[in-house]
C-alpha cells in the first residue's frame, strides 16, 4: 500500500476517533485499529506520532473545508458574490461541524494550538482565491491585489469566528456586511457609488 494511502486512511480513522472520543484521549493505537492497520504501520507513516499525526488531520479538516467552500463558490459572477456566498457558507459549516463544535467545548485548549498554526495557512489560502477577483477592480490608492487580499482574509476569518451584530446565516446582512465594511476601503467605489 503506497505511503500517501496509509498517510490517508490513518488521518480519517483518527478523525473518526477524535469524534468519538476527543483529541485528549485518541491515541496511535485507537486510530491504527480503527484505520485496520498496525501501531508500527502507523508510525512508519507518521513517525511523530499522536501529535503528528492530530496535526495532520487538523490540515486535512481544513482542506477539506477549502474544498467544500470552492465548490460552493464556483460560478459567481463578482468580488461581493463569493465573498457573500463564502461568509454563508464558512459560518454555517464551523456552527454545524459536530466534530469541531464537540472539541472546541470540550478540549479547547488541545484544539487552538493547531489551529492557530493552521490559520496562516488558511488566511493565505483564502488571500489567494481572492486575488484574482480583486485583481479586476480598482482598488483604493495606495493598496495592490495582494495586499488588499491578506486584508480581507484576516477580516473574513475574524467575523467567521466572532460576527458580532451580524447573523452570518442570513444572506441579507451579509451583503451588507460585504459591501458596507469589508470592501469598503478597498474597492474604489464606482462614480454611481455603488460596487461593480
Amino acid at each position: 500500500m503506497a505511503v500517501d494511502t496509509v498517510r490517508q486512511r490513518l488521518i480519517e480513522a483518527a478523525y473518526l476517533c477524535v469524534s468519538r472520543r476527543g483529541m485528549a484521549k485518541t491515541t496511535v493505537e485507537d486510530v491504527a485499529r480503527q484505520a485496520g492497520l498496525s501501531r508500527a504501520t502507523a508510525y512508519r507513516a507518521f513517525p511523530g506520532g499522536r501529535e503528528e499525526i492530530l496535526e495532520a488531520t487538523v490540515a486535512w479538516a481544513a482542506t477539506e473545508f477549502f474544498l467544500g467552500l470552492q465548490r460552493q463558490v464556483e460560478g459567481a459572477a463578482d468580488l461581493e458574490v463569493v465573498m457573500e456566498r463564502g461568509l454563508v457558507f464558512a459560518r454555517r459549516s464551523i456552527v454545524d461541524h459536530d466534530v469541531l463544535q464537540r472539541v472546541m467545548a470540550t478540549e479547547p485548549d488541545r484544539l487552538l494550538p493547531a489551529l492557530t498554526v493552521e490559520s496562516n495557512r488558511i488566511r493565505a489560502g483564502i488571500a489567494l482565491f481572492l486575488a484574482p477577483y480583486l485583481a479586476e477592480r480598482k482598488l483604493a490608492p495606495g493598496l495592490d491585489s495582494a495586499d488588499a487580499a491578506d486584508v480581507l482574509a484576516r477580516m473574513i476569518l475574524s467575523y467567521i469566528s466572532a460576527p458580532g451584530r451580524w447573523d452570518l446565516e442570513d444572506p441579507e446582512q451579509v451583503a451588507v456586511l460585504v459591501r458596507s465594511e469589508l470592501l469598503a476601503g478597498i474597492v474604489a467605489p464606482e462614480r454611481s457609488g455603488k460596487f461593480r
